[in-house]
Parts: C-alpha cells; sequence; structure tokens
C-alpha cells in the first residue's frame, strides 16, 4: 500500500460569513460551521486515497469563539492518520481581521471518514507519513483517539486499549 505525505491531502476551504449563515447573535450558526467542515474533510478524504468517501464521526468540535458576520473564515483540513480503511482528519478554522489580514484561530474539529469501494464497503487507503511536529503529535495521538472512540462504542475492551493504558503507567 502507498505511504503518502498529509500536504498532498490537504484541503483549504474559505468562505464569508453572510446573514444567512447567521444566529439571532449575528453570529456563524454551529450548523453550517460543520457543514464547511463536513465539506472540507471529505475533499481532503478523498485527495488522500482517490476514491468516494463517508463521514464516520464528528469526534470533536471545539467552538472557541464565536464567528460574527461578515468574517473572512478559513478552514484548513489535514489527514492526521490513516488506518486500513478510515482516516482521521483535523480542521482547523481561522477568521481574518479584514482591516490587518491577520489570521485567528478560533475553532477546530475532528472527524473520521471510511473509505468505500463502488458497492459502498470499506476500501483500504494509503497509510500517513507525517513530517513536522504538529503532524507527528496529532498522528500519534490518533490512535488513542481511536482506541477510546471504539470502547464508547462498545467494539474494544478497556483492556485491549494498549495505547490508552500506556498513558497511566
Amino acid at each position: 500500500m502507498q505511504i503518502k505525505n498529509p500536504k498532498e491531502s490537504r484541503a483549504t476551504l474559505t468562505e464569508i460569513v453572510l446573514p444567512n449563515d447567521t444566529n439571532n447573535l449575528n453570529n456563524l450558526m454551529g450548523g453550517r460551521l460543520l457543514h464547511w467542515m463536513d465539506i472540507a474533510a471529505a475533499i481532503t478524504a478523498h485527495r488522500h486515497c482517490n476514491r468516494t468517501s463517508v463521514t464516520a464521526s464528528v469526534n470533536n468540535v471545539s467552538f472557541e469563539h464565536p464567528i460574527p458576520q461578515g468574517s473572512i473564515v478559513t478552514l484548513e483540513a489535514n489527514i492526521s492518520r490513516a488506518f486500513s480503511s478510515s482516516m482521521e482528519i483535523f480542521i482547523d478554522v481561522w477568521i481574518e481581521d479584514t482591516l490587518s489580514g491577520n489570521k485567528t484561530k478560533c475553532n477546530e474539529a475532528i472527524y473520521t471518514f471510511v473509505a468505500v469501494d463502488s458497492m459502498g464497503k470499506p476500501a483500504k487507503v494509503p497509510e500517513v507519513l507525517p513530517e513536522s511536529e504538529l503532524e507527528k503529535k496529532r498522528f500519534d495521538g490518533a490512535l488513542r483517539r481511536r482506541q477510546l472512540s471504539l470502547i464508547l462504542a462498545g467494539k474494544l475492551k478497556a483492556k485491549d486499549a494498549s495505547e490508552l493504558k500506556a498513558l497511566f503507567k
């Protein structure tokens, strides 16, 4: 199986927050941001494995700062790790100050996508070879996050979660 650099699979999506994207406080609705994140993650997954990929789970979403109407929002999606058919994708959300051009990170999320074949069955995906320190940190954490998700879903017994158990030794 092929090994890919995470930079080959990334996606960047830029949007402007229009009035129909906002809530009663004139901030971006969380559901709209989730929609944009799902699109960026889907593009990243497709670029990684060159096949249809579907959202398996939204593992974490952090709404740190509200995003006001009129903001320019950039979503940067990067694959952190690939397993046999699934891929963990980090999405960092930035807002741009329209006067200075400075960008501030305001939100992030972790999605899991599964590659599927023409029959809708899980398909193998290339491995990820992290290079930067951030890529390595996210790559290492992905296995722990996966084991925790599998435990919570009842698909893995806690005693078999070697990466999680190692944290407590």
